[in-house]
């Protein structure tokens, strides 16, 4: 696949599109449960912007005449699938799951078995709804509350994928 999104061949936008319909589906399978921390999240940015400079490929100094890699800035302008934002999008299903009621509380409420290397605390799926929560300012509300009003929420969710991720 490598060969192909370098490929001077192919239009960009036919190789982002590739992005999108092969790559990312394959990386974010399951997403909307995975429990995120730090290391990961910054992985997987790392990750999108590999592939993204491979898409556009190196760009002519204007000054110097010489070529170089696209900083990320400049990837940022390409309007590209941002795949942080893909993962926010566990809101929608926090949503869905919170409207189950009693059905499937052990999922939301349920603790992670198995041993963790010392000093490492077990990273709840909820943990992370509540972080994205926190980032727009709901942070001391109970989401299952929030979840039962779907408009509300629709908001919420909107607000969350579209806060700009460092």
């Amino acid at each position: 696949m490598q060969n192909i999104l370098s490929s001077s061949l192919l239009p960009k936008n036919l190789k982002i599109k590739l992005y999108r319909t092969t790559i990312l589906p394959a990386v974010l399978y399951g997403c909307e449960t995975w429990s995120l921390t730090l290391k990961e999240d910054r992985r997987l940015r790392v990750f999108e912007k590999r592939v993204l400079r491979k898409i556009f490929g190196p760009k002519r100094d204007g000054v110097t005449r010489e070529w170089r890699k696209l900083n990320n800035e400049e990837l940022d302008l390409y309007s590209s699938p941002n795949i942080i934002r893909v993962i926010k999008s566990r809101m929608k299903f926090a949503g869905c799951v919170a409207r189950m009621g009693e059905r499937i509380s052990g999922f939301i409420l349920g603790k992670p078995e198995g041993k963790r290397p010392p000093r490492k605390h077990r990273r709840r799926w909820e943990y992370n709804i509540k972080v994205d929560l926190q980032e727009v300012g709901k942070g001391g509300m109970d989401w299952i509350d929030l979840a039962g009003d779907r408009d509300s929420w629709r908001a919420l969710v909107n607000a969350v994928m579209n806060f700009r991720v460092p």
